[in-house]
């Protein structure tokens, strides 16, 4: 499942999962659909944020050694939540509302 953020600034998708955890970051219950008043959004972001900081720190990445194979990076929760902060900085600058849903598995995107 794929979950569609819109805003009257922008739009993006996020994978299901992670979708609900920073739904559910922002104060809300995770529903989907589900949406953010343009008059909260503000208040919105900074649940995120201290929720984002209030999360452990990830393990530094080892020094990389010719012996062993590279090990494939890690995205964090803190980098996926990057484009829901930006929507909601740019949202209550606005004062526009974010809603979301799921995105239909036809909608292909090129």
């Amino acid at each position: 499942m794929l979950i569609r953020f819109d805003s009257k600034v922008g739009t993006f998708v996020a994978l299901g999962d992670t979708g609900v955890e920073l739904i559910r970051m922002t104060g809300h219950s995770g529903d989907v659909p589900g949406a953010i008043l343009g008059a909260d959004t503000g208040a919105a972001l900074q649940r995120l944020k201290a929720a984002l900081a209030a999360m452990p720190a990830p393990p530094p990445d080892e020094e990389d050694d010719d012996d062993r194979p590279k090990q494939e990076p890690v995205v964090t929760l803190r980098q996926r939540a990057w484009p829901l902060i930006d929507l909601l900085e740019r949202s209550a600058k606005k004062g526009c509302d974010v809603v979301w849903a799921v995105e239909p598995p036809d909608s292909l995107r090129v």
